[in-house]
């Protein structure tokens, strides 16, 4: 009965991720809790920041130079932009994922259209006519799906 009535107990928290760290450990549980979910947040946080300034380092010598610079102005503007939206991290998080959803359509239609267009880009190559309307057929399933993801953001600031 201890087992099932602290998986209920689990399964009932709000957060129940926090609240199973502390059942296990109290309030120590709580704070090594805390400090997971900390070091998970800055470690993504620096790394995706650092990731977004890397592409943007083949444009300019100065933005080599300045890197580390950039990607803390990257932080910065990146929290600032946060607060100013005023919304939780789970709103944010599906908006960011219902916009990468418009990823793959552009990204497949753009390698549709130099398969289908761009001989010269391919070194001659011609693509047979079955495998471009399946590729025409996949880009306008992503581009559908894509549209889908869109559908309900107005909601989430409701």
């Amino acid at each position: 009965a201890g087992a099932s009535e602290l998986a209920t107990q689990v399964a009932d928290a709000e957060n129940p991720p926090r609240e199973a760290f502390e059942n296990v450990l109290n309030s120590a549980g709580v704070r090594i809790f805390g400090l997971i979910m900390w070091a998970a947040a800055i470690s993504s946080v620096i790394g995706a920041s650092y990731t977004s300034v890397s592409f943007l380092v083949s444009f300019h010598p100065w933005i080599m130079r300045n890197r580390n610079w950039l990607v803390v102005a990257f932080i910065a503007l990146s929290t600032a932009i946060y607060l100013a939206a005023g919304q939780t991290p789970v709103t944010l998080l599906i908006l960011a994922g219902a916009l990468n959803g418009l990823i793959l359509p552009f990204g497949l239609g753009f390698l549709m259209w130099v398969a289908g267009r761009r001989r010269d880009l391919l070194g001659g190559y011609r693509y047979p006519i079955w495998l471009l309307a399946l590729g025409v057929a996949a880009w306008v399933l992503s581009l559908y799906l894509g549209y889908n993801s869109l559908t309900g953001i107005a909601d989430l600031w409701e």
